[in-house]
């Protein structure tokens, strides 16, 4: 199912090479990044797990992300994790926004410029150095995943200068990783600014809330697997709130939302039945809508008259 416009990968696995829940100011690399997509409207976001995977899952557990563990963690290398992303996003999405976990400090402005930008993959530049976050387009995915030689994403790109456009933008956080550590701690107040976005949650409710972000994610998952218990793997829910949740929606909805089959050679298995899938569909794209208001309106408001900078 195309599910939206922009869907999101951070890369956050290899035990060697990544410190996921470092923290530059009041809160992780990774809780930054996850920040920075969603103020971009990106929807939805993968992370790729494997270093202090457990802790990550907790730490993210209620920001309405998805997590998919490199199994190699190990010895895991970037690219790895990118193809495992973008295998998982394939066909979802229009457009792939992917950063790896140690590239904190790019802004949610930076994302909005590199996507207004038209291009089979988009990377920023900053004074002549080359960074994150990389966009790529549907179509080239298919490419880079058939992409076997040496130097991981780097070199993919460099084997298809037709699909390549670079964006020189005036953000020093695209270059900028965890190892230098100084540069972090100078630009943290600026991130911080950066990071002031309205933040609109929207729900559900008769006499209390029955739907929001979390079922929404929950659904999604559910057509995707075919599975409440991958979904719940999936988005670190415990099984029987889960269904609790499914419950209280069916209930306050009127309407079956998940269909369950039992046995079977392959076993049991649960999908959205078609007013569920409606339903979701239509929940996205209300979503959608009312992000694009409340982004234009604070525009609006609060930055053309002065009020925040």
């Amino acid at each position: 199912m195309k599910i939206s416009r922009i869907g999101g990968i951070i890369a956050a696995a290899s035990i060697k090479r990544t410190k996921p829940l470092l923290k530059v100011g009041s809160i992780s690399v990774i809780q930054r990044i996850v920040i920075s997509y969603q103020q971009a409207g990106i929807f939805p976001i993968v992370v790729v797990t494997g270093a202090e995977e457990y802790e990550v899952r907790y730490q993210l557990s209620g920001y309405g992300v998805i997590f998919i563990r490199n199994e190699d963690s190990e010895s895991a290398e970037l690219f790895e994790s990118v193809k495992l992303g973008l295998e998982y996003l394939q066909g979802k999405c229009d457009r792939v926004v992917f950063a790896p976990v140690n590239v904190p400090m790019f802004t949610a402005d930076t994302l909005r410029v590199l996507l207004s930008e038209e291009g089979g993959i988009v990377t920023p530049s900053y004074k002549g150095c080359g960074g994150h976050p990389v966009v790529i387009a549907e179509g080239v995915i298919p490419d880079i995943l058939a992409f076997e030689g040496e130097g991981g994403l780097r070199s993919a790109m460099a084997a298809m200068p037709e699909y390549r456009k670079v964006v020189s933008v005036p953000d020093p956080g695209v270059t900028i990783t965890i190892s230098d550590g100084e540069q972090l701690q100078e630009l943290l107040a600026e991130h911080n600014h950066a990071l002031l976005h309205p933040r609109v949650q929207l729900s559900l409710e008769r006499e209390s809330s029955f739907f929001n972000p979390r079922i929404k994610l929950l659904l999604y998952l559910i057509h995707d697997t075919h599975s409440v218990r991958s979904a719940c793997d999936r988005m670190a829910l415990s099984y029987g709130k889960a269904w609790n949740m499914l419950n209280k929606l069916e209930e306050e909805t009127g309407f079956p939302i998940v269909e369950r089959k039992h046995g079977g050679k392959r076993g049991g298995s649960t999908t959205l039945t078609q007013q569920g899938l409606k339903f979701l569909r239509a929940w996205i794209q209300f979503e959608d809508r009312v992000f694009c208001f409340t982004q234009a309106e604070f525009v609006s408001l609060f930055h053309d008259s002065g009020l925040i900078s």
